[in-house]
């Protein structure tokens, strides 16, 4: 039985990102940044889903983020079945693209980054990190190439590379064992959930200050900034789209923004009507405030948390 240990959770600069993408112009390097977070991210959940058909014994971890001798590496999805490691390095590339002298390419001649050096990479630390907690346990590493519109020409029969057409085969494959998840296998996997990191150490944010923060409620559909507000009812249209949504949803929507990016900012009325930007009044604010969270002290020094 298919047991998900560890969760898939969307990375924080992602959601960082995509937050601070329709307030404030990012540079170039934090859009191509975020677009590789989201490409990649995207692909993780389609791996998770095709992990859904799993019948067999085993134990998922996903998003591990382990260090070993002072080295940092990142696991996309580990699975655990009958003493033995699986470890899948996922890439949502599209297109056509060739594998010739142990260096990838894409199809016009531009050579990327081969994904074997990052799997081969992850592979050896964890071997390590296995042998210092004195946990030695067989690893089957593959690539997974998870896009059904990607193309691998000259692919090597020799690499750890499991192509789109493959994929359901490979979870045949694991569907055939028949063994039962043991005591040992289960400390495997509380260790390596024990020894995840949240955060990386080196994680790159942009700067951002709140003055130069566009303020507002976005559209749930389009991100517009055209939100109109009627004084009855309780209701706010978007003018672009004519999406409907309730006040209080809108403004919990654009509070939880706010505390993305401000995290140890305290909630207050004054501050969050400024930042909604839009034709309310501070006592609806504070409606909203008071009945989703508890306030703390009383009068112009009061906060919500």
């Amino acid at each position: 039985m298919l047991l998900i240990y560890k969760e898939r959770q969307e990375p924080s600069q992602l959601v960082l990102l995509r937050t601070l993408k329709s307030r404030m112009a990012l540079s170039k390097l934090d859009q191509q940044t975020y677009y590789n977070l989201s490409k990649g991210y995207e692909g993780e959940r389609l791996f998770d889903a095709l992990l859904q058909d799993l019948k067999c014994d085993c134990l998922v971890l996903n998003d591990l983020l382990l260090k070993v001798n002072n080295q940092t590496f990142q696991v996309d999805t580990l699975l655990i079945l009958n003493n033995q490691i699986h470890l899948f390095e996922i890439k949502n590339y599209k297109g056509d693209f060739y594998f010739e002298s142990d260096r990838f390419f894409q199809k016009d001649g531009t050579e990327i980054f081969n994904p074997l050096t990052q799997l081969q990479r992850t592979e050896s630390l964890l071997r390590q990190w296995l042998t210092h907690y004195q946990l030695p346990t067989s690893i089957q590493p593959s690539v997974i190439f998870i896009n059904p519109e990607f193309t691998l020409y000259k692919a090597p029969l020799d690499k750890p590379f499991i192509l789109p057409t493959q994929l359901n085969q490979l979870i045949k494959n694991l569907n055939y064992e028949q063994f039962t998840l043991n005591q040992r296998d289960k400390e495997l996997a509380g260790k390596l959930v024990a020894e995840h990191m949240p955060e990386h150490p080196l994680q790159q944010l942009p700067a951002y200050e709140y003055p130069n923060l566009k303020k507002g409620v976005k559209c749930f559909i389009c991100e517009s900034f055209s939100i109109s507000s009627t004084k009855y009812g309780g209701i706010v249209t978007c003018t672009s789209c004519g999406y409907k949504e309730k006040i209080e949803i809108a403004i919990l929507r654009t509070l939880k923004e706010f505390k993305i990016l401000f995290p140890l900012e305290n909630i207050t009325t004054s501050k969050i009507h400024e930042w909604c930007h839009m034709d309310t009044s501070k006592k609806t604010i504070q409606r909203i405030l008071e009945k989703h969270f508890s306030k703390i002290g009383s009068k112009r020094w009061s906060y919500y948390s």
